[in-house]
């Protein structure tokens, strides 16, 4: 007796079927244009540093390691200094990391655990996305008539009752550390929000599911589970928005005082090395360029050391959760 054939799917068949020589050939050629493309900005990132090294090489020679250490700035007598716009740098960059990153994932947590409709979370994504397109310059201009006026009288308040802890010593007078602050971490808001968004809807449903099974809270299935889960996800977003206000330049020359100070006071003025290069390459002398050349070399030291650790939290986070 005759056994009767059984036909298989056309797509079936298809996926059993060799790779033709155009397949072999696209997939050589995407895969060799990808490699392509990743030495090219390699190669592109060594440029820049190179370029900028050579010519901050006769200002490296001049100060050395004494630039990083102290804290003057004087063209006239050729004595220049980084040291407060590394704390500036450092200062404004770690407390807009604070700000932002609470209210990021806070938004995050918001937009994906079903607090609201889905169109509702659609909007409102939406709308914090919307926040990364607003340039810089607005920021800044948002920032001094709008956000000092608006805060000035806490800071004076602030200031009044509680001048003797350091973080309050000073008036705000006009811009300064606290302004520049709450503006970078409404710049990084978005990044950290939408990766953390990313990082929670990852988790499979049956995550929290399981979780609601043993009896947990709706907050405690949150805090408890979905946060940790997502851990990895959202120490990245942490990382890139913290590159993100390390690099940031306009609105920070605009609110953050320019002055060359060093100062644990948040109402105090301060600088960063983005405005320093900003407000001082248009008039530079040919060693003042070498100089802030030199400045850029230690901004991209510091960015790069930033993104080492971050990636090595993310790494011990992700072996954490595997184990």
């Amino acid at each position: 007796m005759a056994h009767p054939t059984t036909t298989l799917p056309q797509e079936a068949a298809s996926l059993s079927q060799p790779p033709s020589k155009m397949d072999i050939i696209f997939n050589k050629s995407f895969r060799s244009l990808t490699y392509a493309f990743t030495w090219a900005m390699v190669l592109l990132l060594a440029a820049i540093v190179i370029k900028i090294g050579i010519k901050a090489i006769p200002a490296i020679e001049r100060h050395g390691l004494a630039f990083l250490t102290t804290t003057t700035w004087d063209v006239n007598s050729q004595h220049f200094g980084i040291l407060p716009e590394i704390w500036g740098t450092l200062y404004s960059s770690l407390l807009a990391l604070i700000l932002g990153g609470f209210f990021g994932i806070t938004i995050a947590i918001f937009l994906t655990q079903d607090f609201l409709p889905h169109r509702v979370e659609v909007v409102l994504k939406s709308i914090i996305e919307l926040l990364a397109a607003i340039p810089s310059v607005v920021y800044g201009l948002w920032g001094i008539f709008v956000l000092i006026p608006l805060i000035r009288p806490l800071a004076d308040f602030l200031h009044t009752h509680l001048g003797w802890l350091p973080w309050f010593s000073t008036s705000l007078s006009g811009p300064g550390m606290f302004p520049a602050a709450l503006v970078l971490s409404i710049m990084i808001l978005p990044t950290i929000a939408a990766i953390s968004q990313d990082a929670f809807r990852a988790i499979p449903h049956k995550t929290k599911e399981a979780a609601f099974g043993m009896g947990t809270t709706r907050w405690e299935a949150i805090l408890k589970v979905m946060l940790p889960a997502a851990s990895g996800g959202i120490f990245g977003a942490l990382v890139l928005g913290l590159g993100r206000a390390l690099g940031e330049t306009m609105a920070l020359a605009m609110l953050v005082g320019n002055s060359n100070q060093i100062s644990l006071s948040v109402f105090a003025p301060a600088n960063t090395l983005a405005s320093l290069l900003a407000l001082n390459f248009p008039e530079a002398a040919e060693y003042e360029v070498s100089v802030l050349m030199y400045a850029a070399c230690i901004l991209l030291l510091i960015t790069l050391l930033v993104n080492i650790a971050g990636t090595a939290i993310i790494a011990m986070t992700g072996s954490g959760a595997k184990k």
